[in-house]
């Protein structure tokens, strides 16, 4: 997708995702959007071009990292259930509970028993949130073997992107069948209820990010309340020069070098 049609269609999508945001607010809704998908999917870029000109006091963003030893013996839905949105939030889980389903069986993190275990708790535990009136959103983002591979090799090459490349993201990268074959197992027993599958096609990151915003604008009712979106009629600013306050020259203060003065 060209770089003009995908901003003008942004625009667009983000007055829509001002209204959803304003109604979750307004009516204490609770939503939680989960992104999964394999290395350089694209989970994180969809994120930021959602949160890109929202307010961060209700959409809130969790990427846990690996879990502490203490976290290792709890319920593993626990470290989890400490960062579910509250009344009023849309919370984005970049990678979520379902490393269990896929990364950590693939790797060795956790036994085939955890595994199979969380497989059956899991729609239990997603059930229970959808009963508590949250709004529970799964995506996982596609994305081709040659697309990520191409992905990796600029992230090797640019050492802005480096720290996008881990020893995992390289394991991975051997283990691509089998994270295919546990991929279908998760979509087949995960995927029922109140909360299915959606799977993005991920070659395209523009695209792929405005249809993840279409797909979260049909998937949260919300309304368009005019007195929210009216423009606001600003005051009359005070005139400094009017005050009896002496406000010091810029060049007095503390002024940060100017890299770029002529």
């Amino acid at each position: 997708m060209k770089k003009k049609h995908f901003e003008e269609e942004l625009e667009e999508l983000e007055l829509e995702l001002a209204k959803l945001q304003e109604t979750v607010a307004r009516k204490n809704m609770k939503v939680a959007i989960i992104f999964e998908g394999r290395d350089a999917a694209g989970k994180g870029g969809a994120i930021k071009t959602i949160l890109r000109r929202m307010n961060a006091r209700i959409w809130r963003i969790v990427a846990l990292p690996k879990p502490s030893d203490r976290e290792r013996t709890q319920w593993y839905f626990e470290r989890y259930t400490a960062h579910l949105p509250a009344g009023g939030e849309i919370v984005l889980f970049d990678r979520s509970w379902y490393n269990r389903a896929v990364v950590e069986p693939v790797m060795g993190f956790c036994t085939q028993e955890e595994h199979e275990t969380f497989l059956r708790e899991v729609p239990q535990f997603e059930k229970m949130l959808i009963d508590s009136g949250m709004i529970l959103i799964k995506f996982w983002i596609h994305v081709s073997a040659e697309e990520q591979e191409q992905r990796f090799q600029d992230r090797a090459n640019d050492p802005r992107k480096r720290w996008k490349l881990s020893p995992i993201d390289l394991r991975a990268r051997d283990l691509w069948i089998d994270f295919t074959r546990y991929r279908d197992k998760m979509f087949a027993l995960t995927g029922a209820n109140g909360a299915p599958w959606l799977v993005v096609d991920g070659d395209d990151k523009e695209k792929a990010r405005l249809n993840i915003i279409h797909a979260i604008l049909e998937r949260v009712p919300y309304e368009f309340n005019e007195d929210a979106f009216k423009p606001i009629k600003l005051p009359p600013r005070p005139n400094i020069e009017d005050s009896d306050y002496d406000e010091p020259a810029l060049e007095e203060l503390n002024l940060v070098t100017d890299y770029y003065s002529k």
